[in-house]
């Protein structure tokens, strides 16, 4: 027999899950992050005016700057609610190609600067944290997209391949970008130190002091500038509650708290810290490239895949290939054929 405790518990439950259904039914149609990546383009258009007006020839925003790291979200939650914050989540990222990488272009070529900025792309149902790159005629270059998410960052972002790491010559020096942690990851520095990459770029979300020291080594170890730009938010730059909470305290935190501390970093090849770690706040810092001088006096010292290499004893090999998880092995036309032949069969 069923006790009359039981059937309370029972039917409070069912109650609760009537309360959950109906508050995803009133904030249907609602995409909180979506107006947050319409906001960050508007954001990064200015800080590229600011930028213009000091003559900067390359800027690098933060690891997902469009699209947004979702901070405050618990994706492992299974339930209704924690589905509809995928769902929201999952809106909120842009297609490449798309509109936003449209935009983008455009902004380039208005400011006239190479632009490399962290993004949240989506190719299906699966996101991919991203870095994008464009010159200052407003071509879209190329993506980068993140090897390996870090952490918890695999419940919603997807793993990638080595058919999307390029390293693009532009009149500044060879270009290309590493993502958060996967700097920590010594064959793929190797890899892009092969590919002879000058201007390393290691967007982030990574705001800890023990970041610092991680992109010196980068930039001893490559002899190649290190751009690290990092987030830095406050809990206002987030969808307000109840719709969004950024932490179980949320109550102790105001519009105007920092959750995200920043520590924008530019080092030198010889591991000189140029302008940063910046901890104030949001905003744009520069710094002159001599990647025509600084670079070769940080090569003779040590070059990893040069002289200070021993390849008859350790040496990498790279499967750039893309990694798809079907291929067919019939051309289209085949398929073509075959589908014909089906819709024959099936009169």
């Amino acid at each position: 027999m069923v006790g009359r405790d039981e059937i309370e518990r029972k039917e409070k439950r069912h109650k609760d899950e009537i309360e959950v259904r109906k508050e995803i039914r009133r904030e249907k149609g609602k995409q909180p992050l979506s107006k947050t990546k319409m906001l960050k383009k508007d954001k990064a258009e200015r800080f590229l005016k600011e930028a213009a007006a000091v003559e900067s020839q390359l800027v690098v925003f933060p690891e997902a700057f469009i699209g947004g790291y979702p901070r405050g979200y618990n994706f492992a939650d299974q339930s209704p609610r924690g589905k509809e914050s995928f769902l929201k989540y999952h809106a909120s990222a842009i297609n490449v190609p798309g509109s936003e990488v449209d935009r983008l272009a455009s902004m380039a070529a208005k400011y006239k600067v190479y632009l490399v900025t962290g993004v949240v792309v989506r190719d299906g149902y699966t996101l991919y944290c991203t870095v994008l790159f464009f010159d200052p005629e407003g071509n879209y270059l190329g993506k980068h997209r993140k090897l390996v998410p870090t952490y918890w960052e695999r419940l919603f972002w997807g793993f990638a391949d080595c058919s999307t790491t390029p390293v693009y010559d532009t009149p500044y020096g060879k270009l290309g970008s590493v993502i958060c942690w996967e700097n920590r990851m010594p064959l793929f520095r190797t890899a892009m130190y092969g590919k002879g990459i000058e201007i390393y770029c290691a967007p982030t979300a990574d705001s800890r002091d023990t970041w610092v020291a991680t992109m010196r080594h980068v930039a001893i170890e490559g002899g190649c500038y290190v751009l690290s730009p990092i987030q830095f938010c406050r809990r206002k730059d987030y969808p307000p509650p109840p719709e969004y909470l950024y932490s179980p305290t949320e109550e102790d935190v105001t519009p105007d708290s920092i959750v995200w501390v920043g520590g924008s970093v530019i080092i030198s090849p010889h591991g000189k810290i140029l302008p940063g770690p910046n901890y104030e706040g949001e905003g744009l810092f520069t710094a002159d490239l001599d990647v025509r001088n600084e670079i070769p006096k940080a090569k003779f010292q040590f070059d990893a895949v040069g002289h200070y290499s021993r390849a008859d004893v350790l040496s990498l090999t790279v499967n750039n290939r893309p990694l798809l998880p079907v291929t067919f092995t019939s051309s289209p036309s085949k398929i073509k054929d075959d589908e014909e032949m089906d819709e024959c069969k099936d009169i």
